[in-house]
């Protein structure tokens, strides 16, 4: 079940993963100058991110994908099978990484270009605090072309999504489009307490992890 992160006082406790010291430096003083954000920790390599979320317990991490030990895509699967998960956000340059489509099944609530502008990657920590996904719109459309490339058919995904009752599915087909919880609440008509408890229902009943293995899934029926 995707959850928000309410800490008393607003903080949004971030962990750095990078195997290169410079980019990882930059990123902790760019995030730590951010108002209500704070990395409290850094890791060079998947294999040391368990230890630093055992002992710093942070909300958010920012995670490269290729690192040479254990990359992001292992070292997130290990991270979101654990119980109450932290977010996380993978690093990539998208056009010469084909894994970044794994490392979102692997439970990651999207996705950064390294070359993103700092004041969005900014924005891009709180946003996944407050349980949105991070779907680049420049990239968005090619990463879910390649999603249905990849399955080869519709039909499996849709078949899954039957087990949604229609507000569940109404709902599903918004947070594919990108769309928050206020706006779906606002384009269908009801509470945006009422969206969360709907996504949390169809997070449930299809076994997923997050807002955004929900839009991958509509996206594999090919529904938006």
């Amino acid at each position: 079940m995707a959850r928000v992160i309410t800490r008393s006082d607003g903080t949004v406790r971030v962990l750095v993963v990078d195997d290169d010291p410079l980019v990882r430096g930059a990123l902790t003083m760019m995030l730590d100058g951010a108002a209500g954000i704070s990395v409290v920790g850094e890791a060079g390599d998947g294999d040391e991110v368990p230890a630093v979320v055992d002992a710093h317990a942070p909300d958010v991490v920012l995670m490269d994908l290729r690192m040479p030990r254990v990359n992001g895509i292992a070292a997130t699967r290990r991270l979101r099978a654990r119980p109450q998960p932290p977010e996380v956000v993978v690093l990539t340059t998208f056009d010469t990484d084909e894994n970044v489509l794994r490392a979102l099944r692997a439970g990651a609530s999207g996705f950064l270009l390294k070359d993103t502008p700092p004041a969005q990657i900014v924005d891009a920590v709180r946003r996944v605090a407050a349980g949105d996904p991070i779907l680049s719109p420049g990239v968005t459309r090619r990463l879910m072309d390649r999603v249905t490339a990849e399955t080869g058919s519709h039909e499996q995904a849709r078949a899954t999504l039957r087990a949604l009752s229609p507000r569940e599915h109404e709902v599903a087909i918004e947070v594919a489009r990108g769309c928050s919880n206020a706006e779906i609440a606002e384009g269908l008509g009801m509470t945006v307490a009422t969206v969360k408890a709907h996504v949390s229902h169809v997070l449930t009943k299809l076994h997923l992890g997050n807002r955004t293995q929900i839009a991958l899934l509509v996206h594999d029926a090919g529904l938006v």
